[in-house]
C-alpha cells in the first residue's frame, strides 16, 4: 500500500463563509461537491464539510482522509493487519474510498482517485 498524503477533515456551520479563509490559507481554490446531503469543499489539505447535524456527527468520527494509490490494495493490507473495515470500498465523486477502524480505535477514510 502506498500512502500519498492526508487530508484534514473540518466540519463547519457555514461552508460559504469558511471557504475564503481556507483558500487564502492554503493558496488553493476550493473543489466543491455534495454527497449524501453534505456540502463539501476540498481546499488544499483541508476537506470542509457542512450539512445536517446527524450527518456531520458521523463524519466527525473519522479522524482524517488518507490518500492511497489503490483502495483495493489498502483494503487487503489493512485487513491483513487486523483493521476493522467499517464500509467500502465504494465509489465517490473523485474515485473510491473505504472507512477503517485501526486496532487502536482510530477511524480513517482511505481514498484513491481511481474510477470504480
Amino acid at each position: 500500500m502506498n500512502i500519498l498524503g492526508a487530508t484534514l477533515r473540518v466540519c463547519v456551520d457555514d461552508l460559504e463563509a469558511a471557504v475564503p479563509f481556507y483558500e487564502r490559507l492554503s493558496g488553493a481554490p476550493a473543489l466543491r461537491f455534495e454527497r449524501g446531503g453534505v456540502r463539501v469543499a476540498a481546499v488544499g489539505c483541508f476537506l470542509l464539510m457542512s450539512g445536517p447535524a446527524a450527518e456531520l456527527e458521523v463524519l466527525r468520527k473519522v479522524a482524517a482522509t488518507i490518500a492511497v494509490t489503490d483502495v483495493d490494495q489498502a483494503h487487503k493490507t489493512l485487513d491483513e493487519l487486523g483493521a476493522d473495515i467499517i464500509a467500502g470500498p465504494v465509489a465517490t465523486p473523485a474515485g473510491r474510498n473505504l472507512i477503517v477502524r485501526h486496532p487502536d480505535g482510530a477511524v480513517y477514510e482511505y481514498a484513491d482517485r481511481r474510477p470504480a
